[in-house]
């Protein structure tokens, strides 16, 4: 059996999240983009500097998972409403949920939700939301698995490609 840890990150461990970030990002979807869009996310979105200030940022929250001690991945959730003008709800988005090629289906990916949506409810949050990209049909059945269910879609800049995010979202 896996021993899976998951701890709240730090300033100190912004270094660690942006290396994660970069690996994690370029692993998942390097094969559907081109290196020029990739680059120019990475270089912009997933920097150490940009990773030290959001990890110390009023309003976010980081963990880090650890895998028979190894790092094997993160999730950033942040104060943020839900994007539905027509919404009132208290709500957090999960930003990011990000595992390690090596740590995924170990179990992973599982304990860093079921870590966010406790952390969602000792907020009093009502809404848990996120967004995916829609050409990510496995990330989108974990979600689903989770309960979280389809409700818009936005725009997300990829480098210079446009592409498209389905919104999900969970009542808590």
């Amino acid at each position: 059996m896996e021993d899976i840890k998951i701890i709240i990150a730090s300033a100190e461990h912004a270094d660690l999240i942006a290396e994660m970030s970069q690996k994690t990002f370029y692993d998942s979807f390097h094969e559907q983009n081109t290196k020029e869009d990739m680059d120019k996310f990475l270089n912009e979105q997933f920097t150490i500097p940009a990773l030290r200030v959001e990890v110390g940022k009023e309003g976010n929250i980081f963990l880090l998972a650890y895998l028979n001690d190894v790092p094997a991945g993160y999730v950033r959730l942040r104060e943020e409403p839900l994007p539905d003008e027509n919404s009132s709800a208290n709500a957090i988005e999960l930003a990011r949920i990000y595992c390690i090629k090596e740590a995924i289906g170990k179990g992973v990916g599982s304990a860093l939700m079921k870590k966010s949506l406790s952390i969602a409810k000792e907020l009093n949050k009502e809404v848990i939301w996120l967004g995916v990209w829609e050409f990510n049909p496995t990330a989108i059945a974990f979600y689903k698995k989770f309960g979280f269910e389809q409700f818009s879609e936005h725009e997300f800049l990829l480098g210079n490609d446009r592409q498209r995010d389905v919104l999900m979202k969970k009542t808590l």
